[in-house]
């Protein structure tokens, strides 16, 4: 990470583990490493503050100063350099390094590191890490206009960032259950397999792909932990981002056809599942342009042209919600209009998993935007740095898995699936149906006994 003279650049800060929290094989601690500065005339002596601390012990950083001796601009003195010539809050020794309270040392939690840098001959800076925090490397340009510094967070664990360690224990547990589900859905299959209806081959197919892809996710999280961010991760993130695309166009394309009744109402789409088909390419192709775009263009240099790949994206995804929903509206309501109660109840418990999602992701939204709401407060990052993957992340994937693994048990594979898909449900009135017509038919029965004629009557049996 690079520091320089730069406003948005003079302080870095990151989330970083104790070892006690996430093991590893090295104490966590932060390198700074000054370059050294050639073009230095005479006696001259570019000097450079630094500081370093966890960001709870903000507070103890400066002094209050009176108004007689304070800069227009500042409102408390941070620096020695009108400090000591002004408020002589530290002694010439202390000459370009940050400003502590009095009693910095003995109340602050973790240790806080002053230094007076000079760039003709800088040295590295050692900061150990005892306690998991949210740690900043501050810097002024004391008597130096121009100076730059790398910056090394070092985790115990590996390269990952602290903030996103979490993410390699998520989806490696995701991977499992994504694995578990597909070995259920498996044994159906197998004892089921002259009995599979062409949805569940679908279903089959996306159970698949979801453990591959979760586990190339997976793989990229390990991967870039214990090399760090290099080619080889920059690639498997290029995988990865395919992948997304890929996992969000098969499963608007398989909840499509579900929602029009594929396998279970009708056996099959006709020319209309061609048209699903290209939807669901064309939204996979636009997904990976826009997934691959979002990995090389920076916020500063997006401009109009992006939205030549947003609009279409968003298109496509307008298209396949709007089909979605008046395909399921239009099943359900045939197979009402026909009397068809279980097949109905199976798209109705359908109807109901994909308001629960919509009213779940709603309500997140709302959390996140009254959370994010904070984000311009200092103290939003250093706060939630440990669950910002989460609420940025995580629980849409927790969404979707239960979403997944209620249409796998609704279209499970079981005996005379094909039976109950291609039978109709004999339609039956409920008002008093049985017993009216048991007691007709008797009446009727006798009715016709009576008038039977004689004649037709066969001769009595006479010995």
């Amino acid at each position: 990470m690079q520091l320089d003279q730069k406003e948005e650049n003079r302080q870095l800060c990151s989330g970083v583990y104790s070892r006690k929290s996430w093991g590893g094989n090295v104490d966590p601690f932060i390198l700074t490493k000054f370059m050294k500065k050639e073009d230095v005339e005479g006696d001259a002596d570019p000097v450079v503050s630094l500081v370093l601390f966890e960001w709870r012990d903000k507070p103890l950083i400066g002094k209050p100063v009176s108004p007689d001796t304070m800069d227009a601009s500042s409102s408390q003195g941070e620096l020695d350099r009108y400090a000591a010539d002004g408020a002589k809050f530290c002694n010439g020794t202390q000459k370009g390094e940050f400003i502590l309270a009095d009693n910095a040392t003995e109340v602050s939690k973790n240790q806080i590191i002053t230094q007076a840098i000079h760039l003709r001959d800088p040295s590295s800076i050692h900061y150990n890490i005892l306690r998991t925090g949210y740690y900043c490397v501050g810097t002024y340009g004391y008597s130096s206009d121009i100076y730059s510094a790398v910056v090394e967070f070092r985790n115990s664990y590996g390269e990952l960032p602290a903030a996103q360690i979490a993410k390699l224990p998520f989806y490696g547990g995701i991977t499992i259950v994504y694995a578990v589900i597909g070995a259920f859905w498996a044994l159906l299959y197998v004892q089921n397999r002259h009995d599979i209806l062409p949805v569940q081959n679908y279903i089959t197919a996306i159970i698949v792909f979801l453990v591959v892809e979760m586990l190339m996710t997976w793989g990229f999280y390990d991967y870039q932990n214990r090399h760090g961010s290099n080619i080889g991760s920059k690639a498997l993130m290029i995988v990865v981002s395919i992948l997304n695309a890929g996992r969000n166009s098969f499963s608007f394309f398989l909840l499509l056809i579900v929602c029009m009744g594929y396998g279970v109402v009708k056996d099959s789409l006709g020319k209309t599942m061609i048209y699903v088909r290209w939807l669901a390419i064309t939204h996979f192709v636009f997904g990976v342009i826009y997934a691959i775009g979002s990995l090389t263009i920076t916020p500063d240099s997006v401009g109009p042209l992006v939205l030549l790949v947003i609009l279409p994206l968003a298109g496509t995804l307008t298209a396949f919600y709007i089909w979605t929903l008046n395909s399921l509206s239009a099943t359900m309501k045939d197979l009402v209009d026909r009397k068809q109660t279980v097949k109905a109840l199976m798209y109705k418990k359908l109807w109901w998993c994909i308001l629960t999602s919509i009213v779940v992701i709603f309500a997140f939204f709302f959390v996140n935007s009254w959370t994010f709401a904070g984000q311009r407060d200092e103290d939003f990052v250093p706060s939630h740095w440990q669950t910002r993957w989460f609420i940025l992340d995580g629980w849409l994937n927790l969404v979707y898995l239960a979403d997944v693994s209620f249409v796998a048990y609704l279209w499970r594979p079981t005996a005379n699936n094909r039976r109950f898909a291609m039978s109709d449900e004999l339609a039956q009135d409920d008002d008093g149906f049985e017993i009216t017509s048991i007691r007709d038919s008797v009446d009727l029965d006798e009715e016709l006994g009576d008038q039977t004629p004689t004649n037709s009557r066969p001769p009595a049996y006479d010995p």
